[in-house]
């Protein structure tokens, strides 16, 4: 059922001839306010005008933003990150298998330690008791010499900040 035109509109009332209509038709005014919605005014392909039920035109659909490039420190940190998590981990896993030794060599830096705060303490000591029986005892005990101690004194000058210094040891 095909035609030329695209619409093929049919009076409501049937007339059976074509001089049978009347010569005025009223037509019934509606006001604008008075269109109900979904309901709007039409041109026919043949010039008519006239109220015809319409589908509401859809709202554009809103435009998707072009993708940005992404930049490359955002590259560059999304490479690096897993590097840097992998190198963590490895150091994780050496230190665990590296903590029995670095337990031992604390422990060994630690004797160390006591080591040098014992000869820094023990070296005097066992120096002056050695120059105390080496020397002998004092006064006299006995047939035994007399000691004596000799006292040095030493006097040092100097003049100005560079100057030469000068001294003098006195032995008594």
């Amino acid at each position: 059922m095909y035609s030329d035109t695209p619409y093929e509109i049919t009076p409501t009332t049937p007339y059976p001839g074509p001089f049978d209509r009347p010569t005025e038709v009223r037509r019934p005014v509606i006001l604008p306010a008075e269109i109900p919605p979904g309901v709007d005014w039409v041109t026919l392909p043949s010039g008519v005008r006239t109220l015809a039920y319409t589908h509401p035109t859809p709202a554009p659909a809103p435009a998707v933003p072009a993708g940005q490039p992404i930049p490359a420190w955002a590259k560059t940190t999304a490479l690096l990150a897993p590097t840097v998590g992998g190198g963590i981990a490895a150091a994780g896993i050496g230190l665990s298998y590296a903590a029995p030794g670095l337990i031992a060599m604390s422990h060994a830096l630690w004797s160390a330690a006591a080591l040098v705060v014992a000869a820094v303490i023990a070296v005097p000591v066992l120096l002056r008791t050695a120059r105390r029986t080496v020397g002998g005892g004092t006064g006299t005990s006995g047939g035994g010499s007399v000691r004596t101690t000799t006292h040095i004194t030493q006097n040092i000058t100097a003049t100005g900040l560079f100057g030469r210094a000068n001294g003098t040891i006195n032995h008594h």
